[in-house]
């Protein structure tokens, strides 16, 4: 199913609610688990709280299953192959980072969050966390200036080597630091494949090929594909700075239109975030 965002589509329209809530469940989710994390808990733990607690909530279906990384798992440490992502029995200790990452989807929306942590003081991750606002404010600007997706990767790549960090997203397939996110057609069960939900998978393959066709793809990368303007839709934006072994990121929906009015064509669909909240407080 694909959602039609043009510039008629406003921040309060009822399909762009249908995806604030589930986002807003999401980062619920991991604010819950973050709690109850302690010493001992080990990654495959710590995501299956994750899974619990929206199933509770009626999540029956998920663009991916959720992940979490402790410790240099943060930063992605000599991550070769992508099952090296899926969680493993690392235990979380004292002063260690971690990071929750889940993408469910509730009602026919879709989610994919990321919530950075750590079980106790940690200085490294607090500083990355609080250096990442320069990014979410460079990635907007830039979509509203319509400047190709893969120039906009390359600046954020060097305001992280500015501030002293490794690109950490760049170990993702593809490297993506972003991909297109939509409405799934509800089943009264869910298959999944290697942790990401069929349905899911079929819209994205669609997004695909139909942006194959006309220039675009559903994945923002640092490659020649990625070359292409802001396709108008939802988008799913993950910068993720590392530093010696600590990592740190925020996950959440970008909506880019049509409109030519710069303020409408592109905004993050909600502000009430923890990160964004945490900014805020700090200032």
């Amino acid at each position: 199913m694909t959602t039609a965002v043009t510039g008629e589509l406003r921040a309060e329209s009822a399909e762009l609610q249908g995806f604030r809530r589930v986002q807003r469940l999401a980062y619920e989710c991991a604010e819950a688990v973050a709690a109850q994390l302690e010493p001992g808990i080990t990654e495959r733990e710590a995501a299956r709280m994750q899974r619990e607690w929206l199933r509770e909530r009626g999540v029956r279906d998920w663009f991916h299953l959720p992940f979490a990384w402790f410790g240099d798992r943060t930063a992605f440490v000599k991550f070769r192959i992508p099952l090296q992502f899926f969680p493993t029995n690392r235990r979380l200790e004292p002063g260690m980072p971690f990071i929750l990452d889940m993408a469910p989807v509730f009602d026919g929306y879709t989610a994919d969050i990321g919530y950075s942590g750590s079980l106790g003081i940690n200085p490294v991750q607090d500083k990355l966390m609080a250096d990442l606002e320069a990014h979410r404010e460079l990635i907007l600007r830039e979509v509203r200036e319509r400047r190709p997706l893969r120039e906009i990767y390359e600046n954020v790549d060097r305001l992280m080597v500015r501030q002293g960090y490794a690109n950490r997203h760049r170990a993702y397939p593809f490297g993506v630091i972003a991909h297109k996110v939509d409405r799934v057609r509800q089943r009264r069960w869910s298959a999944h494949v290697f942790g990401f939900g069929t349905q899911s998978l079929k819209g994205l393959a669609s997004d695909a090929l139909h942006g194959h066709r006309e220039g675009w793809s559903p994945l923002w990368s640092p490659y020649r594909f990625s070359d292409h303007p802001p396709q108008p839709g939802l988008w799913a934006v993950e910068p993720h700075l590392g530093f010696r072994g600590t990592g740190a990121k925020f996950e959440e929906i970008l909506v880019v239109t049509d409109s030519a009015d710069p303020e409408e064509s592109a905004f993050w669909l909600d502000d009430d975030l923890p990160h964004v909240r945490r900014w805020a407080e700090e200032k």
